[in-house]
């Protein structure tokens, strides 16, 4: 950030360089510039947190939550018992 010293040496500077006359008009063209700059970045933000709202609300899929099976559930089932023997992991011979 400019200190207001450094403000005054560059608001000094172009009177110097532009003139009188010329410096008006180009303190309104570079407002005008840096309006356009805002508002185009503004555009852009809204477009970009429009977009990211869409994605959301399209990839949102609610996830079933069961209860976990308790021991007594009939329905639980013990995987190992239906891997044939060969499959099993047993421990081999070492050498």
């Amino acid at each position: 950030m400019l200190s207001p010293s450094d403000t005054a040496i560059l608001f000094v500077l172009a009177l110097l360089l532009f003139g009188p006359e010329q410096l008006p008009k180009l303190a309104r063209q570079l407002g005008e510039a840096m309006r356009h700059i805002q508002n185009t970045t503004h555009s852009f933000m809204m477009e970009m947190e429009r977009a990211a709202d869409s994605v959301e609300a399209h990839t949102h899929v609610p996830i079933p939550i069961e209860a976990p099976a308790s021991s007594e559930d009939p329905k639980q089932l013990d995987l190992t018992d239906d891997v044939p023997t060969a499959q099993k992991s047993e421990p081999g011979p070492t050498t």
